[in-house]
């Protein structure tokens, strides 16, 4: 299957479908909307179900030195990106250096939701990406943010707080927390207790991410109706060629480390994904000067569609091809 089949079929899949949907809604104005209760619900059952999986899958296969190897490089990666991202920035954009620095943290950090996606599609595509995928993906949520206010801490504009507030920000975010929690019980329950909960986390999974997509375009569409002004052409540039660098740097590092295909695709979609949940959280402490409009706008308005939409089928097919 080529490039252009790979990505008909991923637009074609009711996950972007769903996710069309509560884009072109809220581009309309329609008053279609789910409830905070029920996208939070949603957001927990898909994190808890593919932790689970991940650990479920470790216990089965066992621990090699490749899952502490792939941990390393994803911690550097994700403290590495958000350099690049800034460097970038400053070349292509008007921003100062603290919104430069927001922006770029995003970028080193990692979208779940992205991952789940691309995880979907490459069970469909027949692959197998190693159960602990989703320990990398909890251990790259953090060092992005320390990068950015590395780089804040350089200028004389301004400087990062790095207090118990963000520390608690980072290390106890819901997101990581539930990750890494389901992930330690599904590996300390193995084969027999993904048995007994696989109609809970397995069968409705497919539906519940619909669903929670269809949020996730309500949100990206009301976005990017309200900030507009926000999207200059270097911002847009930057909001769909940062995930192409990243991808390819995770490309790099999955064939150096012998990952599956299945793998590599997972690391490069980890690389290329920016978080919207996690490091804005972060943000709003370390640095509250910073321009959420921009940040929330690059990440959730151009850089989740973009690779839900086209950079997942290509990383398929860059995993694929490199095998």
């Amino acid at each position: 299957m080529g490039l252009l089949d790979l990505a008909l079929a991923n637009l074609l899949s009711p996950v972007i479908l769903s996710f069309a949907l509560g884009v072109a809604a809220a581009l309309a104005r329609s008053d279609l909307s789910i409830p905070e209760a029920v996208a939070k619900g949603l957001s927990i059952y898909l994190l808890f179900a593919i932790g689970f999986k991940g650990g479920a899958a470790v216990a089965a296969s066992g621990l090699d030195g490749r899952l502490v190897a792939t941990l390393l490089v994803g911690v550097v990666l994700s403290a590495v990106l958000p350099l690049i991202a800034f460097a970038l920035l400053r070349v292509v954009s008007s921003l100062d250096r603290i919104d430069a620095a927001a922006v770029a943290a995003h970028y080193g950090s990692i979208s779940i939701v992205t991952f789940v996606a691309a995880t979907s599609v490459a069970q469909s595509a027949g692959l197998s990406p190693e159960g602990w995928m989703v320990a990398v993906a909890a251990a790259m949520e953090a060092p992005a943010i320390l990068s950015a206010l590395w780089l804040v801490s350089r200028g004389a504009s301004g400087s990062g707080k790095m207090d118990a507030d963000l520390w608690r920000e980072v290390v106890l975010n819901g997101s990581i927390v539930l990750l890494v929690g389901s992930f330690l019980i599904g590996w300390a329950t193995g084969a027999e207790g993904l048995a007994k909960i696989d109609g809970f986390i397995t069968v409705p999974f497919q539906g519940v991410l619909c669903l929670f997509l269809l949020d996730m375009g309500l949100v990206a569409g009301r976005g990017l109706r309200e900030a507009r002004a926000v999207l200059r052409p270097g911002l847009l540039g930057f909001g769909l060629g940062m995930p192409l660098i990243g991808g390819a740097a995770g490309w790099a590092c999955g064939q150096v480390l012998g990952l599956s295909p299945g793998g590599v695709m997972l690391l490069m979609t980890l690389s290329a994904s920016a978080s919207y949940i996690a490091v804005p959280a972060a943000m709003r402490v370390a640095l509250p000067q910073a321009n959420p409009s921009i940040y929330l706008t690059l990440s959730l308005g151009v850089t989740f569609p973009f690779n839900l939409t086209l950079g997942i089928p290509l990383y398929l097919a860059a995993a694929q091809l490199g095998a």
